[in-house]
């Protein structure tokens, strides 16, 4: 198809040279447009022009818009562009506002070490958008006044901006803002990493100006970041004045309701200057961690002369040039940022040091995103938008955490990556959900990830002990130094009262912990770090959750209670004082593997290593006996039809009118902020924000999952899991995003498979579409990232990596006919294919996987081809 844009009339001309003309407002030949895709099944068309329009109040563009809708590749001038649509998220436009703060995180670039939202260079902090830097793992903690209580929040904090250029003409300043935008494109290259943008801006005085930059954080330098600014005056000549800043006036400014507490946490404490060289030192105001930068800007010596100016917390790099019209000007910034802790000594600047143009670091930046890719990168054959939405996953996925960035630096990956500041940049247990990435593709990554928990081990048994525990008790959200950072006070937006927080005692975190060193360990066979690290998390972690059980005489069985399960909703009985649940399913069932998987370390490890470490941990003969009891003896609640209770009582809450509340209110993911404005409380209601009881059977297959009953001495009927998938979800708002993906492979268990496909799809879309309504603009979500990264290969190529042996059970979803990619299982590498008859493997040593349940002998190198 063809597709011909004039102003009044729009022309297309089909395969077999039929032309029919579309007519009426946009709305309407767009309508006629997908009409006649579907009618005469075009399976692609290009557009002889760009064409921006509006459409239910977003700025697209037509070809953009098409391939969205339709799933079919439309584009711009020739059809052979179509390969670039999978690479490339574009946005056209400026809409103010959350809107553009959402855009603004979809567009982060980043290495592991420091991530830089997708504003451009004249961009400052303001409610229109949101320019910051983040570097992994700066935090700093603030005092606030709420209400008549002094309350302390660590914070993930937005770094000074070196990226800031602007240009001022007749004393107007350019900051996107505030002028009249013509028209705005960005766009990401998710192979390379390169931002880039496109601006024309019309001033008061009507002079319009042509804006290009260009942005990369380096991967192959992950301390460096560069900028190319050129701009061109498109219907004047006269004086431009260009201003490169450091600034470190910045402040945390990302999230709406973190507004009203303490959001300054830098004083700058260097400025240094030489020519086109500045520098600029802050350090964090309380966990005093020095960021430093410096920057060489290139520019053409001949145009003007270069002035500099600074106050207290800026350097200004000024030149006015006399500008000519239809001349483009080229600007450029490289920044070197490091940053360092209390204990750590800072190097003297060092203006000597290498400072490459934006060219070279941008091909060696893309030489170092072409090989992660080869690693990681996932290709599906027959969908257009979930190959694009991959690529999206795993850029942002790699942006958050690499092998690059991530080397011997203490850190792990937030909830939200380093794309924003919701949940304050914290660590949670997102971390189940995310690390299967790391271990599959970057076992190494994957490691340094889990050193970031045993480096904190020695805090969480502080806590655990300053709780009246023994072990290692994490918490929930972890930052700096491994403290609990969750909010003892937590406001509704709805409402706009604050709360009391109980979710610290989402004591499951440890749990995630522990299941994700025995997936490193069973993956990679890393018996070193097992013996040094892996295990004594693990004891410590076995050991909390002993002391944390209860006997209780009248049941015969051990008790578990002042937990909260993943649900979240649920964060107390009815009207009780205390916070806490009793018996969550989740956790019971998890503490009941964890002492199933301890044993079976005792018999892979050595005797001596296993005895050296129980001793470390301090664990006593009768705390292993406990152990040994509660595998048979910790209670759970099931009723007669076999549905597992969330936790012990919750077949004596109410029921919820959930039509009632989707008419009033639409949108009822939270439906706890709902409940609350009215009075109420989710509490009291059989409602959760996600999967909960269910979620064990994300971790677990069926059959280990009966096992753990059957360890427990319980007996459920054969279709208890379609039971309790079909209970749950009826109840469930699914205001996690995670909870759409442990739903999808819970259907696909069960064999739904469109519920599977649709949970799945509206998962791999959440971001992009931003279907919690703004949240995006937060940050993205790393852990919902990963698993839809994750369930391709699970779910639908069918792979294990819980067995002894490697497994596939594929089961493609309709709309893909094949699916490719690479991991890396205790040191042999594999290259996979599955289509919908056949599994084709490559590994480049001689193993032996699983298909279908039957043994199938590799060969090194020589691809086997299984059918079925």
């Amino acid at each position: 198809m063809k597709i011909d844009v004039q102003a009044t009339k729009w022309t297309v001309t089909l395969a077999n040279d039929t032309t029919i003309g579309l007519e009426g407002d946009i709305t309407d030949r767009i309508k006629q447009l997908t009409e006649i895709i579907s009618k005469h099944e075009v399976t692609q068309g290009s557009i002889n022009k760009e064409e921006i329009v509006k459409i239910d109040g977003q700025i697209v563009e037509l070809a953009q818009y098409l391939t969205e809708k339709t799933n079919r590749p439309f584009v711009v001038g020739a059809i052979d562009n179509a390969t670039n649509i999978p690479w490339e998220v574009v946005y056209h436009g400026y809409i103010p506002g959350k809107d553009e703060y959402s855009v603004e995180s979809l567009l982060t670039v980043g290495n592991g070490f420091l991530g830089l939202r997708g504003t451009t260079p004249e961009m400052e902090i303001a409610d229109e958008n949101y320019p910051a830097l983040y570097l992994a793992s700066l935090y700093n903690t603030a005092a606030s006044q709420v209400a008549d209580r002094t309350i302390y929040n660590e914070d993930f904090v937005n770094a000074p901006n070196l990226q800031k250029i602007f240009l001022i003409v007749n004393d107007e300043r350019v900051d996107i803002a505030n002028n009249q935008v013509l028209s705005m494109k960005r766009r990401l290259d998710l192979k390379t990493g390169l931002f880039e943008s496109w601006t024309t801006v019309q001033l008061t005085d009507g002079k319009e100006l042509a804006i290009h930059t260009k942005k990369i954080a380096s991967m192959a330098n992950v301390h460096q970041f560069n900028l190319s600014y050129t701009f061109t005056p498109l219907n004047f000549s006269g004086d431009i004045t260009v201003v490169s800043e450091a600034d470190g006036a910045v402040y945390n400014y990302n999230v709406a309701r973190y507004r009203s507490l303490s959001r300054e946490h830098l004083e700058v404490t260097k400025r240094q200057t030489n020519h086109n060289y500045v520098a600029l030192t802050a350090k964090t105001n309380t966990s005093n961690i020095t960021i430093a930068q410096q920057a060489k800007l290139y520019y053409d010596e001949t145009l003007a002369e270069l002035t500099t100016e600074e106050t207290d917390t800026k350097i200004s790099q000024t030149l006015t040039l006399q500008a000519q019209e239809g001349t483009a000007y080229t600007f450029e910034k490289t920044v070197l940022v490091d940053q360092y802790r209390e204990h750590e000594d800072i190097p003297t600047i060092d203006f000597s040091a290498d400072f490459p143009t934006f060219e070279e670091s941008y091909q060696a930046s893309a030489a170092a995103w072409k090989a992660l890719w080869a690693t990681a990168g996932i290709e599906i054959d027959g969908d257009l938008m979930s190959q694009k939405m991959l690529n999206l996953h795993t850029f942002h996925l790699l942006a958050s955490a690499s092998p690059n960035g991530n080397k011997n630096l203490d850190a792990s990956v937030t909830a939200r990556g380093l794309h924003g500041e919701a949940y304050r940049g914290h660590i949670f247990w997102d971390e189940l959900f995310i690390l299967p990435f790391y271990i599959i593709h970057f076992p190494e990554t994957a490691k340094e990830l889990l050193l970031y928990r045993y480096r904190r081990l020695e805090m969480a048994k502080k806590d655990a002990k300053k709780a009246g525990y023994e072990g290692a008790m994490f918490p929930w959200q972890s930052g700096l130094d491994g403290t609990e950072q969750s909010q003892e006070l937590h406001l509704n937006p709805i409402s706009g009262e604050w709360k009391e927080d109980h979710s610290r005692l989402q004591r499951h975190v440890s749990l995630a912990i522990a299941y994700n060193v025995w997936q490193y360990w069973h993956n990679t066979n890393d018996v070193a770090f097992m013996e040094k690290y892996g295990l004594e998390l693990m004891l410590e972690i076995a050991q909390f959750w002993q002391s944390a059980a209860t006997f209780d005489e009248t049941t015969q069985r051990y008790f578990i209670d002042r937990v909260m399960g993943p649900d979240e909703f649920h964060e107390s009985y009815p009207n009780a004082e205390k916070g806490g649940l009793k018996n969550n399913a989740y956790t019971n069932m998890m503490v009941v593997w964890l002492f199933e998987e301890i044993e079976r370390l005792n018999e892979q490890l050595s005797s001596e290593i296993v005895q050296s470490i129980q001793a470390k941990a301090g664990i006593t003969q009768q705390q292993i006996e406990k152990m040994a009891a509660m595998k048979h003896q910790l209670g759970l609640e099931i009723n007669e039809d076999g549905i597992i209770a969330q936790f012990e009582g919750y077949f004596d809450l109410k029921d919820l009118d959930w039509d009632h509340y989707k008419e009033k209110y639409g949108n009822i993911y939270r439906m706890d902020r709902i409940l609350n404005a009215e009075g109420e409380s989710a509490d009291a209601y059989k409602v959760a924000k996600q999967a909960d009881s269910l979620m064990i059977f994300y971790n677990f297959s069926k059959e280990q999952v009966r096992l753990i009953l059957e360890d427990l001495n319980y007996q459920l009927p054969n279709d208890y899991v379609e039971r309790n998938l079909n209970y749950y979800l009826e109840r469930t708002s699914h205001g996690s995003t995670l909870s759409r993906v442990v739903h999808a492979q819970l259907a696909a268990m069960v064999d739904d498979q469109d519920l599977a496909w649709k949970l799945y799809q509206e998962a791999l879309y959440s971001d992009y579409r931003d279907i919690q309504g703004g949240t995006t603009a937060e940050g993205i979500h790393a852990g919902v990232m990963a698993a839809t990264l994750f369930i391709p290969l699970t779910t639908f190529a069918g792979l294990d990596i819980r067995k002894a042996m490697i497994s596939f059970e594929p089961n493609l979803p309709a709309a893909w006919n094949a699916i490719t990619f690479n991991l890396t299982i205790r040191g042999i590498h594999l290259h996979v294919t599955a289509t919908k008859t056949a599994l084709q493997v490559t590994a480049d040593q001689a193993t032996t996987i699983e298909v279908n349940g039957q043994p199938i002998e590799l060969t090194a190198n020589k691809q086997a081809t299984i059918n079925y």
